[in-house]
């Protein structure tokens, strides 16, 4: 199946950490930028980080009986790949939003998963899928 890319565009406190972040410790390339704003390929899809003024607001939902963050992006990756990415991540002191698990346990959409913060808050969700073939599955 051909996926198109996707763009996304948010907002960040300021360029630097937002660099680093998404740069160095996601290890996504870099594309563009101005004094405003950066890009990166992230997992094969364009996102545009603006700077901005920060939301005085958090919103949450419920999945599988646990709080997560309404407003998230992130990849679905491969099993290996989430596991290098949680070292990773769990190496460089990253806290976790939501620690990483399996949910759905047996189902088909069975998944690993977990949530952390960019450097100005917004929340990312990394998953794979114990049957790749699944993730639009019911």
């Amino acid at each position: 199946m051909s996926m198109s890319a996707f763009h996304m565009a948010f907002r960040i406190d300021e360029i630097e950490s937002t660099r680093q972040f998404y740069g160095e410790l996601l290890q996504c390339s870099q594309g563009r930028e101005s004094a405003t704003w950066i890009d990166f390929d992230f997992f094969g899809n364009q996102i545009s980080a603006h700077l901005g003024a920060r939301p005085d607001w958090k919103l949450e939902t419920m999945v599988d009986d646990t709080a997560v963050p309404l407003n998230h992006f992130g990849a679905v990756i491969s099993w290996s790949e989430w596991e290098r990415l949680h070292q990773r991540l769990q190496v460089a002191g990253v806290p976790f939003i939501l620690e990483p698990q399996v949910r759905f346990v047996g189902m088909p959409g069975e998944q690993a998963t977990f949530f952390v913060s960019d450097p100005s808050g917004n929340a990312l969700e990394f998953k794979a899928y114990r049957h790749e073939d699944a993730v639009f599955k019911r």
